[in-house]
């Protein structure tokens, strides 16, 4: 039997579990002890084995993919075809979803008791995200980018940093005398095929880790919750579904050149694990595998362009971010006017870059945008309790819009290099 299956096996089951569990012994005090000693204990062991490669691959993907390049200008090149997809593809989900919330107005259909008790619920867990999260988005952000120790910035997770010093790391290389750099560039290559070997590895342990991870959710969700949120929930996933379905695949199509069927059923090991971990970095490995081995992404824009994809092209969190912010606005009746509602669009697609590619990452990035416009930064506190059911569903868009931008590239790159004859082949 395929991974991929035992994958969905573990994913229906501990959906299934989790499910009655819930259904049929709501709040029970064993089913809390099975979530919290035997299958969360589980998940995390697989979710942290993911995590604890993503540093390295990151590093040896990038700085291997820059060297390979080997012309600087090539680099910048590449750089800028890849984050002008980024920016494209994510603007056009975040107006997505704010034409759905605008079109259906979920927020109206909350009640004032309803809002006060979802609000009263959540509020001390909202309070913590605002403490914690960041104070602004300006050209500071930008500076934070060049880490001052790039140790300290990977064992922070703080993956701009660590991106910025593999490029630096993977220009140099290019700019030193081929005798002195490749012994460094075998080092490296050698350095990313243990990772390989440690995610299959991890890997292996997937179906329980998926099992584990969904039983926690399912056990907990609380349906009524899900009734009182219904339509906000329904516009999200909606909106999710519209853009991965009709956006990526179109343009998947026409400016990737593949078939979108072919291009969802290569990418389906990619999904399953984003689904199930709700985190981008965590999936980052599984997303390099299927690139270069389903659809045949050159490893040099695999390993520049994923990278980059998980931390910068979050697609499906700023869609989210975008009907989050108008949800709530519906809801405390502030009415947002279109240029307050073009600020959003702009916030969500910029904070999308510093939202953290790991569970609920991009709470704290809301909260500052609805404070900017206005909506009480604590209603985030209303939606909590459906985050992370969402949270599943957007980081599977997030993977796929970062697939699709290596698609994209590959085959830019290919025509380029058509001339010379030494054409990547892609995947049909």
């Amino acid at each position: 039997m395929k991974l991929h299956t035992k994958i969905v096996i573990g994913l229906v089951a501990g959906a299934v579990a989790g499910g009655a569990a819930n259904a049929f012994a709501p709040g029970a005090e064993w089913v809390r002890w099975i979530a919290d000693n035997v299958a969360n204990p589980v998940g995390q062991v697989f979710l942290r084995m993911l995590l604890m490669t993503v540093i390295p691959l990151v590093f040896a993907s990038i700085a291997l993919g820059v060297a390979g390049i080997g012309d600087v200008g090539k680099v910048g090149r590449l750089g800028g075809k890849t984050l002008l997809y980024f920016l494209t593809s994510t603007a056009i989900a975040v107006v997505i979803g704010l034409t759905l919330v605008n079109v259906l107005q979920p927020g109206g259909g909350i009640d004032e008791a309803t809002r006060d008790q979802l609000f009263a619920s959540y509020r001390s867990q909202a309070e913590g995200m605002q403490a914690g999260g960041p104070t602004g988005f300006g050209i500071q952000t930008f500076v934070n980018m060049v880490p001052r120790n790039p140790i300290q910035a990977a064992a922070n997770m703080e993956m701009l940093g660590v991106i910025f010093f593999s490029l630096m790391f993977g220009i140099a290389l290019m700019l030193i005398p081929k005798e002195k750099a490749e012994p460094m560039i075998k080092v490296i290559d050698a350095l990313g095929e243990v990772v390989i070997r440690i995610i299959d590895i991890a890997m292996k342990l997937a179906p329980y880790g998926v099992f584990g991870l969904i039983f926690v959710v399912t056990s907990r969700f609380g349906w009524q919750l899900l009734q009182q949120l219904s339509m906000y929930v329904v516009v999200v996933v909606g909106g999710l579904f519209l853009h991965a379905a009709v956006s990526i695949s179109l343009l998947v199509r026409f400016l990737g050149g593949m078939s979108p069927l072919v291009f969802w059923k290569k990418a389906r090991a990619s999904v399953i694990t984003a689904f199930s971990t709700s985190s981008s970095n965590a999936t980052l490995p599984t997303n390099i595998a299927t690139a270069e081995q389903e659809m045949g992404v050159p490893p040099t824009v695999a390993g520049f362009v994923l990278p980059l994809g998980a931390t910068m092209n979050m697609n499906g969190t700023s869609l989210y971010e975008g009907v989050t912010v108008l949800f709530l606005a519906q809801v405390f009746g502030v009415d947002l006017t279109l240029g307050q509602q073009i600020v959003v669009v702009l916030l969500s697609v910029i904070t999308a870059v510093g939202a953290a590619g790991v569970p609920g990452g991009s709470l704290p990035l809301i909260m500052m945008v609805l404070a900017t416009v206005g909506v009480p930064a604590e209603g985030i506190a209303i939606i909590l309790g459906v985050d992370r059911i969402l949270d599943m569903c957007r980081t599977t868009v997030n993977v796929a819009g970062d697939l699709s931008a290596a698609v994209f590239v590959a085959r830019s790159e290919a025509k380029g290099a058509a001339r010379l004859e030494t054409v990547p082949k892609i995947a049909a």
